[in-house]
């Protein structure tokens, strides 16, 4: 097996991609879109976009909720179907709006045309709720601006929790939506500091996702009316610094319907904790925020995203660009009934995929049909939202849920991911915005979820150049590897593959290493802890820690016969595989002290205090966060584990040292046939730190999967070198020091010495 060859021919550098013609920043919301003051500040200026109406109306609001319209103007349709208005402020401070202007729009079209006979609450005009063409006009609906940068409440929360006003069908579609709706609010400019952007190369990066929310709210150190929001968050910033995070990934904060949990603060009863169901692309949500007057949660999460920036920590956002949240049919036996928050109700079939007869929505998401990523007016959108987060928001990177929609060739009916496809969403993505260098420097940081549901979404390894990928395959290898020996055959030569960031996968095209998002668990599954103190999904239990629908029943998980100090070794070999291997690792919070959900594996609906991350750890907790800590910390000081490309076989530097060298557990050298044989389940290899600009000669990596003690025998450290043990994760090692301090390492000895690795345990060394 040639895993340490570099292959030839590699398509393009991301180094070269980027320097080709036309990859440049293009013009972002050139049509100026949404609800602006105009640089006299003397106007309001309304834009809007859809193609099919036949009529736009903006109400304007002195009051968000509970009180009707204090004006309302007509729109006018350009060329580009933009639909647009100006008020002068003086008018709107004659209808009494004397502050925040909140608005929304009500939308006629050929399946409602407009009659001046119409009012709020009639069927005056009304031919059905859905055409042949998919038009879902019903000016009974208040509409969402796409482009409001910020929204003044959810539409049910703790005032209002009927949402079938936002309904269409028989039944709902004359209810009038205009005094419950949520609002788009007019904002002033905001030239608040964002600080400076880190500009590392996201090779020596530590991605730590977490949700906003349950970061801070059981952290007594945060003040109570801080906890679970953006300004809390970034008090958290110096905690993830020391414990050498550089990048953080926060769950979805873009605006969701998040604000009704509060309503049955112990039930999970149609919760979105989450938040995988976006209502608008631009607003930060206000849930999130300790600040919830108009303009507060802008304000407080770029102060957040100031905090991070000042401890060198990057800030990544999840988005979620294959569906929103206005969902899909709400029965699979009529297609009349969806709801109308925004997109559906301007222009149907510009923002969504829809079926054959235009009647139903196409989903590959399970959550309600396709964003219609291949349509260029709903890629606009995309792409001015991302520009707005990073250019002004001050955000360094995105995670792409469900990316492989975005890589969608279909504008209706179909699904069909096609890398190559120059016109989908994810290459006019990286043609707007630059990937950031592989040296670092400025640019975006793009990673992609590389799957979906159905068709070919499945698609790690397949996305185009300047796309990162969690790295699927590389979970599933070591989680199998570790649990499932016996049950399911995982070859040496397969975990070779993702020790050395899955060249099998990325090296062929054109990627590198660091395109491997490489992690054991994830915020969509079992924590650390619970991946190996469960053997199957508890989903179903009662408050605090559920119930929860869904999640995965294949979740190669074990809990290691029950025995407790082996739960743990096995929570620390998996940290250290991830923290160990070529790629960009990423931790999910909490699993830095063994966090426990009870074995629920979809805590999606779960804001609870089981949910969120707890800061007072037993003594067993306390000595894993020290283990962890060291070990990124080990990972930051040894560029030998960062490399910039594959590594190689050869000896660069003639110093009798391959740049990576594979071994039996007797000292041997592999081959193919032991490196393809899933009965073989010991491995070891050794890296020339000298070729790597490395402060250790040579490291060294045990990996013994067997139930059993497994002897190596220990190779060449190099000429006058000695190996030292920094970490061997077996039961007898458990403890504050399993993990040692850098300059108190013990000496093991040199070549030929054999080392006992105990069942299940990995050792890690290094030469000096």
């Amino acid at each position: 097996m040639q895993l340490n060859k570099i292959v030839t021919g590699i398509m393009l550098s991301i180094a070269s991609f980027c320097a080709l013609p036309g990859l440049v920043h293009a013009a972002i919301n050139t049509s100026n879109l949404g609800a602006n003051y105009d640089a006299t500040a003397a106007n309001v200026l309304f834009k809007v976009y859809t193609s099919r109406a036949t009529r736009i109306e903006v109400s304007v609001y002195a009051t968000a909720y509970g009180a009707q319209e204090v004006g309302k103007y007509v729109l006018t349709k350009n060329a580009n179907n933009v639909w647009s208005t100006s008020i002068p402020v003086n008018t709107l401070k004659g209808l009494g709006i004397n502050g925040t202007v909140y608005y929304g729009y009500r939308a006629w079209g050929p399946n409602w045309p407009y009659s001046t006979s119409w009012t709020k609450g009639s069927s005056v005009g009304f031919i059905s709720d859905v055409d042949a063409a998919g038009n879902r006009f019903n000016p009974n609906k208040l509409l969402i601006d796409p482009y409001a940068l910020e929204i003044s409440h959810d539409p049910t929360n703790p005032t209002w929790t009927d949402d079938t006003i936002y309904a269409t069908g028989a039944t709902y579609r004359n209810i009038d939506s205009g005094t419950k709706a949520p609002k788009g609010i007019v904002l002033t400019t905001n030239t608040q500091s964002i600080g400076t952007k880190p500009t590392r190369a996201q090779k020596d990066d530590v991605i730590y996702e977490v949700h906003v929310r349950g970061l801070t709210m059981n952290d007594t150190s945060i003040p109570a009316s801080l906890r679970g929001t953006y300004a809390g968050a970034g008090l958290k910033a110096s905690y993830l610094a020391s414990l050498g995070i550089t990048a953080v990934e926060f769950l979805p904060v873009q605006e969701i319907q998040n604000d009704d949990i509060d309503v049955l603060p112990t039930s999970t009863l149609n919760d979105n904790y989450w938040g995988y169901m976006t209502l608008n692309y631009f607003s930060p949500d206000r849930r999130y925020s300790s600040n919830k007057a108009p303009g507060g949660p802008t304000h407080e999460f770029k102060a957040m995203v100031k905090a991070f920036h000042d401890q060198g920590i990057k800030v990544y956002l999840d988005v979620v660009y294959n569906h929103t949240g206005e969902g899909g049919a709400w029965s699979s036996t009529d297609k009349t009934v969806y709801n109308l928050f925004s997109f559906r109700g301007l222009d149907n079939p510009t923002y969504y995929e829809l079926s054959t007869d235009n009647q139903s929505s196409y989903d590959n998401t399970g959550v309600g049909g396709n964003y219609n990523t291949h349509k260029t007016v709903a890629q606009d959108l995309i792409i001015d939202s991302l520009a707005y987060w990073s250019n002004t928001l001050g955000v360094d990177g995105f995670r792409f849920d469900l990316a492989s929609v975005l890589g969608n060739t279909c504008e209706s009916s179909c699904y069909n991911f096609d890398k190559m496809d120059a016109s989908n969403a994810l290459n006019r993505i990286t043609r707007e915005f630059t990937p950031r260098p592989a040296t670092g420097g400025s640019g975006v940081d793009l990673i992609a979820e590389p799957w979906a549901i159905g068709g070919n979404s499945y698609q790690v390894g397949g996305f185009p150049l300047g796309w990162s990928e969690w790295n699927g395959i590389f979970r599933d290898t070591f989680r199998k590897q570790q649990n499932k020996m016996g049950i399911e055959p995982i070859t040496p030569g397969q975990i070779a593959l993702r020790f050395t960031g899955s060249p099998d996968l990325y090296q062929g095209n054109g990627r590198k290493p660091w395109h491997s998002i490489n992690f054991i668990t994830a915020h969509d599954g079992f924590t650390l802890k619970d991946m190996y103190m469960c053997n199957a999904k508890n989903n179903t239990q009662a408050w605090p820690y559920g119930p929860s629908d869904g999640g995965e029943d294949s979740n190669n998980s074990w809990d290691q016969a029950g025995i407790a100090p082996d739960q743990r070794k096995a929570a620390r070999n998996g940290f250290a595989v991830n923290l160990l291997s070529a790629g960009t690792p990423m931790i999910t919070g909490g699993d830095e002290f063994m966090r426990s959900v009870n074995c629920n594996n979809n805590p999606y609906n779960l804001d609870s205090n089981t949910n969120w991350l707890s800061y007072t750890w037993t003594v067993d907790q306390t000595h894993f966060n020290t283990f962890a800590k060291r070990l990124i910390a080990f990972r930051k000081a040894h560029p030998a584990l960062r490399p910039m490309d594959f590594y190689s076989s050869a000896d660069n530097n003639k110093n009798g040292l391959a740049q990576l060298a594979w071994f039996k557990p007797d000292g041997g050298t592999p081959d193919a046939t032991y490196f393809g044989d899933a009965r073989n389940h010991a491995l070891a290899y050794r890296i020339d730190g000298s070729e790597l600009g490395d402060t250790a000669s040579a490291i060294y990596v045990a990996y013994n999967g067997w139930p059993g003690l497994v002897n190596f025998t220990l190779p060449s450290p190099g000429a006058g070198k000695t190996w030292y043990r920094v970490m061997d994760t077996s039961t007898w090692n458990e403890g504050a020091n399993t993990m040692m301090a850098p300059g108190s390492e013990t000496l093991i000895g040199g070549q030929n010495i054999v080392y006992g690795v105990n069942a299940r345990a990995i050792l890690l060394l290094i030469a000096k």
